[in-house]
This record gives structure tokens, C-alpha cells and sequence, in this order.
């Protein structure tokens, strides 16, 4: 866990544009942004992926996305729309191992994704 990147955003070792935070809540742009707006809202606590949540998580998981709301509206993105992805696993495109939620927007999305 202390090698975790976003970990280490968390706690400031390392920089981060952080966006929001809260006691629960960390919020940053991504450093390489597939949308105009591209966020990452992620727990304080460290949730290795969101199939190693548990029943006292629920709150949590609740939070992120109320907090991807509130950034959605702040960042204009209400109006046409947004996308909020969960990649878990290598297999679907998780590549740092904290549970975390992208907020992209400010461009049309396309279907399928990726």
C-alpha cells in the first residue's frame, strides 16, 4: 500500500491537481485525460478494486458518487452529459490497483467503450 500512486497523491508525497477533498473523499485530474474533463474521485481508504468492497463500504461507494455529481455540476458537464467508469481488473483496464471512479466529460462519448 505505501507504493500505491494514488496513496501517495492522497497523503501529498506526491503532487496531484487535486480538485475536491474531504475526510473521504480525494478528487484529482488525471494526468493523462481521455476527455476534456477527466477526474478521478477516489476513497481515502485504500479499496484495492471494487471487488474487495465490503458490506462497511456502502456509505463510502455512496459518497464517490454523490462527490462525482457535485463535480459534474461544478465542472458544467450536466448539460450533455458525462460518463462515470470503474475499470476492475487487468482485464477491464485497471491499472492502478485503488479502487477508484473516472468522471469524463466534454466531449461526445462513443459506444462500445474501449
Amino acid at each position: 500500500m505505501t507504493q500505491c500512486l494514488f496513496c501517495r497523491i492522497i497523503k501529498k508525497e506526491i503532487p496531484g491537481r487535486v480538485v475536491y477533498e474531504d475526510d473521504a473523499i480525494v478528487a484529482f485530474e488525471d494526468i493523462n485525460p481521455q476527455a476534456p474533463v477527466h477526474i478521478l474521485v477516489v476513497p481515502r481508504k485504500h479499496i484495492d478494486s471494487l471487488m474487495n468492497l465490503t458490506k462497511e463500504d456502502k456509505e463510502l461507494m455512496g459518497s464517490l458518487f454523490l462527490v462525482a455529481n457535485g463535480l459534474a455540476k461544478t465542472h458544467n458537464l450536466t448539460p450533455s452529459g458525462f460518463r462515470t467508469v470503474i475499470n476492475t481488473g487487468s482485464g477491464g483496464g485497471q491499472t492502478v490497483y485503488h479502487l477508484h471512479v473516472h468522471l469524463l466529460g466534454g466531449r461526445q462519448m462513443t459506444w462500445p467503450p474501449g
